[in-house]
C-alpha cells in the first residue's frame, strides 16, 4: 500500500483521497453566528448539502459589508465567486444555531480565497469545512480589478500563514 496515493499499485484499485480531519475552532480568527432554519432541512432530518454553501455565502459577505465596507448596491468593484468547496464531517438540523469561523488563506490585489468551519456551540471541532474564492471584478464591464484598500486590509486581518 503506497502511503501517498492510499491504494496497492499492484492491483489496479483507484488511489484514495486522504481524508483530512476537522478543523479546530482555535484555527479561525473570526467568528459569526447563522441559526439553522426550518426550511434548510431535508427529508432525511438534516441540513441539505447544497444549504452549507449560503452559509458560507452568508459569513463571508458579513464580513465584506461590516469590516469591508462594502456597499452593496454602489460599490463599482464587486465580488464573484470563482470556486467554491465542502467536506462534511457530521450534520446540523434544524433548531440549531451554528457558529461559523472564518479565515484568509490566500490574498491577492484581485481575489481572496476563505476557509470556513462551521461549529456548533461548545464544539471543538468543525461539522463542516469548506473554501470558497472571489474575484473582484468591476461591477460595469465584469472585468477583474483590484478590491478596494479597505477591503484588502479587513481581509488581511484574517491572513493565516499556515492554510490546508
Amino acid at each position: 500500500m503506497s502511503a501517498a496515493s492510499g491504494s496497492n499499485a499492484s492491483d489496479g484499485a483507484s488511489p484514495r483521497l486522504e481524508r483530512l480531519p476537522p478543523t479546530r475552532r482555535s484555527d479561525y480568527p473570526h467568528f459569526d453566528t447563522i441559526d439553522t432554519r426550518w426550511a434548510d432541512n431535508d427529508r432525511y432530518g438534516h441540513v441539505n448539502n447544497a444549504v452549507y454553501y449560503f452559509y458560507f455565502d452568508t459569513v463571508i459577505n458579513r464580513y465584506l459589508i461590516g469590516p469591508g465596507g462594502l456597499d452593496i448596491e454602489k460599490d463599482p468593484v464587486i465580488a464573484i465567486t470563482a470556486e467554491t468547496g465542502a467536506r462534511f464531517h457530521r450534520s446540523f438540523a434544524y433548531p440549531e444555531r451554528i457558529e461559523a469561523g472564518m479565515r484568509v488563506a490566500r490574498l491577492t490585489e484581485r481575489s481572496v480565497r476563505y476557509e470556513i468551519g462551521l461549529f456548533a456551540a461548545g464544539e471543538e471541532r468543525s461539522r463542516v469545512d469548506g473554501h470558497f474564492v472571489h474575484v473582484f471584478v468591476d461591477r460595469a464591464t465584469m472585468r477583474p480589478t483590484q478590491m478596494p484598500a479597505r477591503m484588502r486590509e479587513a481581509l488581511g486581518r484574517l491572513l493565516i500563514s499556515a492554510a490546508r
